[in-house]
Parts: C-alpha cells; structure tokens; sequence
C-alpha cells in the first residue's frame, strides 16, 4: 500500500483523521456519520470526501482530508503508544494498526478464521476478559487464534451456550455479566516461566530458530551497504547454528534467503517448528549516519501484555554484547511488530548495530566481533535457562565454560 505523510490529502487521510479522532489523539471536525462497515481499502487517488472510515467513522470534507501538523504528532503519538516506529508516516505497519484500533467489542462477530485471522482492539479485549475469567492463557495480542477460539469454546460450554467459538451477541452479553476472577499475575507470564522452569538448565534438546534479516528492504540498504548487512546477518546466523549445534540445540532458519520472506511467513515456520524460541537478528538503518549502538526487543503492548521470556532473555542479550563490544548499549524495549506478536513461542528481536554508521559497520565487518556477538547471544540463552542458579558476571561466561556446563549432568 502507499504511505503518507505530512501535506497529502484524500479518502484515505479522511479515514486516518477519524480513527486518531476515535482515539482521542485528534479533535474532531464536524460531519455526518456513515453506516458501519461501508469503507474499504483507502487508495491514495480516490475521491477526498463522500467515503468512510469503519464502523461508523465520521465523513470529512475535502478540506479535513489533509494530513495537516496536527495529524503528524497525532500519528506520532498513535505510534509510541503502539510499539511502532516513530516517524509520523503511515506506512502498511502504521496503517494496520490503525485499523485494528478502529475495532471496538461489540461491533462485529468475532471467529475463528484460519486463513486470515481477525485482528483488532476488539480482540485484544476479548482475550483481556476471558483471560480475567481464566479462560484464555495466552498474549493479550489482538489476534483471534486457536487458543482464542478454544477459551471461547470453553467459556460457551460451561456457560450454557452454544459452544461454537464464535463470539456474537449472546456470549457477549454473558461476559459483561460476570466478574474478574483471576489474581495475582498473569497466567501467560506464569505458564511461560513454569515452562522454562521445567525444561531445566542443559540447552541439549532446545529447539532454536535463527531468523536472520534480509538486506535491502530498506530504502537506505542497496549497493554496498545490502551487501555488507546480508554478509554480516548470514555469517551470524551461521556462526549462531554452529554454536548451538555444539551445544546439543535444534537449530531450524526461518527462511532461505531467496526472495522476501514476511514477518507474517517467518512466524508461520517458527509456529510450525514449534520452537522454544526464535531469535531475529536485524541491522538498523537511519538516514542520519550519527546513528549507532545495539538495541534489543520482545513483544509488549500499551495493554500491559508482554512476554516476560521474551524480555528475560532480550535483557541478558543486551547486557552480554554492550559488555564485550564497543557497540553503544541502546537498551531493550517492548514493540508490537508482527515478528514479535505472531509467534508462539518468546522471541527476541536484536538490532546488532546501524548498518548506515561507520563505526558500527565497521564492527560488523570484523569477524572477531561477530564471533564476539555470536557468544554474547548464546552465553544470554543459557543464562534464561540457569535461573540464577550456578551464574557469572556479565561479560565473563565463555563458550568453552558454557560446553564445560552442559557436560555436567544436571547443571
């Protein structure tokens, strides 16, 4: 899809004026209003007025329809709210998320689509119920799923209705009815810890999957600077596999580096898989040069949803590299990108360094210090496994003293 920016007009800015409106992050403009459900897909030459956003969205005339100053910082604070980069463009990433905003319970039926899965605020609050009553365990991630649909199922039978998965009138009805029952914690949170717990400190028998970016997706990646990000993303990835193979770990790559794989299509393999945990490994990119340091990231929402794996071990691995490379410590945060939300398992996203810097390049280029960050990432997975148990110093634990640990039982 097109993206825009600050000075475009049309439907399409139209429509993303009233969901910023909806979300208190614009002040509303005089209109009428349409019937829910009657806009479609924005095109950027279409008319600018006469078309609606969703669920009954005010129209704009075409002097609203401008993507004006107020709407920039509008959508730049819909973006930090949301985990998303913050850079006032509606691109396909902002956009989605516009969309799924838009979305509040009770405007439609909620169910189970396996082809394409219904996504949205209404979603997300949903989960946030069920998970209150302590149906649903999972993230609170806005994406009707299996698990989604088998809390639903499960709420329906032991309440009496039809226990269809599909959430309509009648089973909304019912869950405004009832109370919180669950405290103390998130089950989500509590599963996933217990899980870590049980599968114990030895990494033999882990099941990884390595996700290794593709150069040249960014508009500011070609020519020599493509070349250098694919090189540095697959020698880790290669130098990460062979590490963990040494280790005992089932390794699997989410993709073969032929075409563009999606986020969407590299969550899908790592679902299928059914991994204990990916690791993503990207290059950042910036159009000012002065741009540097490592970051890492794991799934978070402005709903207070987060994976506490995912955070653990995006923590340890952050701590590991800025220790043993002079890559600048740009610490962890919690994004909401598809790469993160639509896996299973924790995942963690690691911008090894800006691929547009030339002193970050210049580490990456360096084959020691991809060994270095290789160790880094697999000293930070044993780590998460340890529980604190048997641990060292951040920046001191090697290779060699972690293949020592994993040759004693039971450590």
């Amino acid at each position: 899809m097109p993206t825009f920016r600050l000075g475009d007009r049309g439907s399409a800015v139209a429509e993303i004026r009233s969901i910023l409106s909806g979300q208190g992050l614009l002040s509303s403009t005089p209109g009428r209003h349409a019937a829910p459900e009657s806009a479609g897909t924005p095109t950027p030459n279409g008319p600018s007025n006469g078309e609606a956003a969703q669920n009954g969205a005010v129209i704009h005339s075409t002097e609203d329809a401008l993507f004006d100053i107020d709407v920039d910082h509008a959508v730049r604070a819909f973006q930090q709210q949301r985990g998303l980069i913050v850079d006032g463009i509606v691109g396909q990433a902002t956009y989605r998320s516009l969309r799924e905003a838009s979305y509040q319970l009770g405007a439609r039926v909620l169910l189970y689509r396996l082809s394409a899965p219904m996504v949205g605020d209404d979603v997300a609050t949903l989960q946030s119920r069920l998970q209150n009553l302590g149906y649903y365990t999972g993230l609170v991630d806005g994406v009707f799923g299996e698990s989604t649909h088998n809390a639903v199922c499960l709420y329906q039978s032991e309440y009496g209705l039809s226990a269809d998965g599909i959430c309509g009138p009648s089973t909304l009805r019912a869950l405004d009815r009832l109370g919180t029952r669950v405290t103390g914690g998130s089950p989500y949170a509590i599963r996933q810890e217990e899980h870590v717990r049980r599968s114990g400190p030895q990494l033999s028998g882990k099941r990884i999957v390595i996700d290794p970016g593709t150069a040249g997706m960014h508009a500011l990646s070609t020519g020599a600077v493509a070349e250098l990000e694919s090189r540095v993303l697959w020698d880790l990835a290669a130098r990460l596999e062979g590490r963990m193979a040494a280790a005992g770990m089932e390794t699997f790559l989410s993709h073969d580096g032929r075409g563009h794989a999606s986020d969407d299509e590299r969550a899908r393999v790592a679902n299928l898989v059914d991994a204990d945990m990916m690791i993503s490994l990207r290059c950042g990119h910036h159009e000012t040069p002065a741009a540097n340091g490592v970051a890492s990231f794991y799934f978070g929402n402005n709903r207070g949803s987060y994976s506490t794996i995912g955070r653990n071990l995006a923590d340890f691995i952050q701590r590991e590299i800025a220790a043993r490379t002079p890559l600048t410590d740009c610490r962890v945060h919690e994004r909401t990108w598809d790469i993160l939300r639509l896996t299973r398992m924790p995942v963690v996203l690691i911008d090894v360094g800006y691929i547009t810097n030339p002193d970050d390049a210049k580490v990456l280029d360096d084959p020691h210090y991809r060994n270095v960050i290789t160790e880094a990432i697999l000293v930070a997975v044993k780590r998460l496994y340890l529980l604190g148990e048997n641990d060292r110093p951040t920046g001191t634990y090697t290779f060699a003293d972690l293949l020592a640990a994993e040759r004693i039982s039971g450590f």
